[in-house]
C-alpha cells in the first residue's frame, strides 16, 4: 500500500477531476469536488502526498481521494492505483474483504468493459457491420474518426460478447453485474445486439458503460440504448467525451454541451475540442459539478459579461435544436445556471441543424461559427418567454412582463440584473422604471417564498456542514467523527503556533531539529495545537524526520495523533505557507520556529521572575541562586536567539 501511495502522483490523480492551480510554494488549489465550493478551498500538497479542503474539512491521501470521488472501497482504490502505476499486489490470506464482494471487483468490471470495447471496435471492421460503417460514412465519419472515439459494433446474435468475455476468464455473474449482459427467462444474453456502439469513459479514461444506436428495422428497442446504472456507471454523473475534452476545457475555460454522441464527434473533428454530451438524460446538478471542477469555476462574480456576449471568465455553452424541445431544454439549463460562476450561453442553429448535421451540410467552419455566435442564456430564455405572448396588445405586453420579470430577478449576478431589466424594457417597448419595479417586486416575492438572509452556497454558522446531520450525526445518521474546536485566528499567539506547526510538518529539514525537540510540552498554549505537538513528539520528534520523505513524516505524525486530531494534522500539512518565494521558504521556516522558541523562553523568563519575587533570598539561598542562574541563562539564550534572527 505504501509503495502504491508513493508512486501514484496525487496531483495527477486529483487533476483528472479538479482543475488545480498554483497556490504558493509546493501547493495547488482548486474547487472541492465534495461540496458546492464557491471559491478554491481544496488544496493539494504533492510533496507530502495529501489533500485537504478548508471548506468542508475533508482530507486524506491519494487513496482516500479515489475512495470518495469514485465511491470505491479501500481495496478497490488501492487496486486501481496499483494498476495505474504498475505495482503488483499480493493478498494476505484472511485479509479483510467487504461482505459479498471479491477483492478487485471494480477492477474486474473495468477490465470486462475494456475487453468489450476492444471487441466491439474489432467487430466494426467485419462484413456484418456494413450497416454501421454506412451510418458513420453518411454522417461524414471515416475509419480514423471511429478509431479516435472507439466506435464499435455489437454483432447480431445472443451471445457473441458473452462467449468472447468467457474466453477472457470472466464469469456470467460478473458480466451480469457489469450491465454487459441481460437476464432473461432462458438465461443471460448480450445486452447490445446489432447496434453501433460508443464506449462511455469516465474522466480518467476508463470505459464504464456504452451507448448503442439502433440500426436495423427488426430491432424493436429504443433508438438509443445505454448501459444500465451499475457500480461503474451512473448516467446522471457521466458526460460523454469528458476524457477527450478535459484538458482543453481546463485550458480554454470553456465547455460546450451538445446533445448526442455524433454531435460530440462532429464538434471535436471541427475544431471544438471542448464538446461533451449527457448520456440519455438531461443536464443536471451532478453534470454541473463535473463541469465546474474542470473549468476551475472560481470567479466570485461569474466573470464580466460584455456587450458582445463574451465573458472574461469561463463559459458553458449549451447547443440545442431550434425546435420547441430545444427551447425547453434551454429553459432547464437556465435552472442549472445557478450552479455556475462561469457565464452560460446558448448556441442554436436557426434552421434547427445539430452540430453533426451542420458539419455535413456546411463544413467544420460552420460548427465553429455556431459556438462563436453563442447567445447569453439569460437573453435566450427571456426572448423565448416573450415569444409566448402577443406583444402587439397592452394585455400581452403586461403578461409578458409578469412572466419575464422573475427570470431577470433570478439572475445570480447582481450587476447583470439591471442591464437585462433595461433590455427587457426595450424588447417590450415599456419604460425602464416600470420594468425594473416589476423585477424588484419579483425578487421580493422570491425571497419571501424562501429562506431570508441565506446566501446560496454559504454555510450558516448554526447549520450542519457537508455530510453532517443535525445533532452531530454524520452521513446515514452515524455519529460524526469528533473534531477539535479551532482557535481564534485573530489571536497572534495562536497564529504563530499554527504557522510553526505548518513548518514542522511541511519543512522539517529547514529548522534546527534539536531546538524544536527541546521545546517543552507546554510550548503550545492552544489545546488543539498542543495535541499536534504531542503527536510530533510521539513520532520521534523532528530529529527522526531527517533523511525521510515529507510524506512519510506526516504519515507518522498522523498515525500517532489521537483520532480527533488527525484531520488537523492533515490540514496543517497541506495549508499553503504565507511565503510564496521558493528561495525564501527556509528562511521563513527558521524565522517562525525561532519566534516560537523565543515565545517559550519569554514565558519561562516571566515564570522565573515571578518565582524569584515570591522567594526569600535570605532563607532560600540555594534555591534562589539556582533560579537566578536559570534566569540569567534563559535571558542570555534569548538574547543570542534574537541576535541570530
Amino acid at each position: 500500500m505504501t509503495t502504491v501511495r508513493e508512486r501514484a502522483r496525487i496531483e495527477e490523480v486529483v487533476g483528472e477531476h479538479v482543475t488545480l492551480k498554483p497556490a504558493g510554494v509546493g501547493s495547488l488549489k482548486g474547487l472541492c469536488p465534495f461540496h458546492d465550493d464557491r471559491s478554491p478551498s481544496f488544496h493539494v500538497r504533492p510533496q507530502v502526498g495529501f489533500w485537504h479542503c478548508f471548506g468542508c474539512g475533508e482530507g486524506g491521501d491519494v487513496i482516500s481521494f479515489l475512495q470518495k470521488i469514485d465511491g470505491l472501497g479501500f481495496t478497490e482504490a488501492v487496486e486501481h492505483l496499483a494498476g495505474r502505476v504498475g505495482v503488483q499486489l499480493q493478498y494476505e490470506e484472511g485479509g479483510a474483504v467487504r461482505p459479498g464482494e471479491e477483492p478487485g471487483r471494480r477492477q474486474r468490471l473495468l477490465e470486462a468493459h475494456r475487453h468489450a470495447a476492444a471487441f466491439y471496435a474489432e467487430q466494426l471492421l467485419t462484413p456484418g457491420a456494413a450497416v454501421g460503417r454506412q451510418f458513420l460514412a453518411e454522417r461524414g465519419f471515416d475509419r480514423s474518426a471511429a478509431e479516435q472515439f472507439g466506435v464499435g459494433f455489437a454483432p447480431q446474435g445472443w451471445d457473441h460478447l458473452l462467449r468472447h468475455l468467457r474466453s477472457k476468464g470472466f464469469t456470467e455473474a460478473e458480466l451480469t453485474v457489469s450491465g454487459l449482459l441481460s437476464q432473461g427467462n432462458r438465461g443471460v444474453y448480450d445486452r447490445f445486439r446489432g447496434r453501433l456502439m460508443w464506449p462511455i469513459r469516465d474522466v480518467t479514461g476508463d470505459v464504464v458503460g456504452f451507448g448503442a444506436r439502433r440500426l436495423l428495422e427488426e430491432d424493436q428497442g429504443p433508438k438509443y440504448l445505454n448501459s444500465p446504472d451499475t457500480a461503474l456507471y451512473k448516467k446522471a454523473q457521466v458526460l460523454y467525451g469528458i476524457d477527450l475534452a478535459k484538458r482543453e476545457i481546463a485550458k480554454r475555460r470553456q465547455v460546450v454541451v451538445v446533445e448526442g454522441y455524433t454531435d460530440v464527434m462532429a464538434a471535436h473533428l471541427s475544431g471544438v475540442p471542448t464538446a461533451v454530451a449527457t448520456c440519455g438524460t438531461a443536464f443536471g446538478p451532478d453534470h454541473a459539478r463535473i463541469v465546474r471542477r474542470l473549468l476551475g469555476d472560481t470567479s466570485a462574480g461569474g466573470g464580466v459579461q460584455l456587450a458582445s456576449g463574451a465573458s472574461t471568465g469561463g463559459e458553458v455553452v449549451f447547443t440545442f435544436d431550434g425546435d420547441e424541445a430545444g427551447q425547453k431544454a434551454a429553459l432547464r439549463a437556465f435552472g442549472e445556471d445557478q450552479k455556475f460562476y462561469a457565464q452560460t450561453f446558448v448556441a442554436v442553429e436557426p434552421s434547427g441543424m445539430d452540430p453533426c448535421e451542420l458539419r455535413q451540410e456546411k463544413g467544420p467552419d460552420a460548427v465553429q461559427a455556431l459556438v462563436a455566435g453563442r447567445q447569453p442564456l439569460f437573453e435566450f430564455v427571456i426572448r423565448s418567454t416573450l415569444r409566448r405572448h402577443d406583444l402587439d396588445t397592452v394585455e400581452g405586453r403586461v403578461a409578458a412582463l409578469r412572466a419575464s420579470a422573475p427570470v431577470v430577478a433570478g439572475i445570480r449576478d447582481a450587476a447583470l440584473r439591471p442591464e437585462y431589466g433595461r433590455m427587457l424594457a426595450g424588447w417590450l417597448g415599456m419604460e425602464a422604471e416600470t420594468v425594473l419595479r416589476e423585477v424588484s417586486a419579483a425578487a421580493r416575492r422570491s425571497r419571501d417564498g424562501g429562506e431570508r438572509g441565506s446566501e446560496p452556497g454559504r454555510r450558516h454558522p448554526t447549520m450542519p456542514g457537508p455530510g453532517e446531520r443535525p445533532g452531530g450525526a454524520g452521513p446515514d445518521g452515524a455519529p460524526a467523527r469528533p473534531r477539535l474546536v479551532g482557535p481564534d485566528r485573530t489571536d497572534p499567539v495562536a497564529k504563530l503556533e499554527r504557522n510553526a506547526l505548518e513548518v514542522l510538518l511541511q519543512h522539517p529539514g529547514a529548522v534546527d531539529a534539536a531546538a524544536v525537540d527541546d521545546l517543552a510540552p507546554d510550548a503550545f498554549t492552544v489545546p488543539a495545537f498542543r495535541a499536534v505537538h504531542e503527536a510530533i513528539r510521539a513520532a520521534g520528534g523532528l530529529t527522526s524526520a531527517a533523511g525521510g520523505s515529507p510524506a512519510a513524516w506526516v504519515d507518522r505524525v498522523r498515525e500517532e495523533a489521537a483520532l480527533p486530531v488527525q484531520p488537523l494534522v492533515l490540514e496543517l500539512a497541506v495549508t499553503p505557507l504565507p511565503e510564496d518565494r521558493p528561495d525564501a521558504v527556509d528562511g521563513y521556516a527558521r524565522g517562525v520556529v525561532t519566534a516560537l522558541v523565543d515565545l517559550g523562553i519569554t514565558r519561562r523568563i516571566a515564570d522565573l521572575r515571578g518565582r524569584l519575587q515570591r522567594m526569600d533570598p535570605q532563607r532560600e539561598v540555594e534555591a534562589y541562586q539556582a533560579a537566578f542562574a536559570d534566569l540569567i541563562a534563559l535571558e542570555s539564550r534569548r538574547r543570542a536567539l534574537r541576535q541570530d534572527a
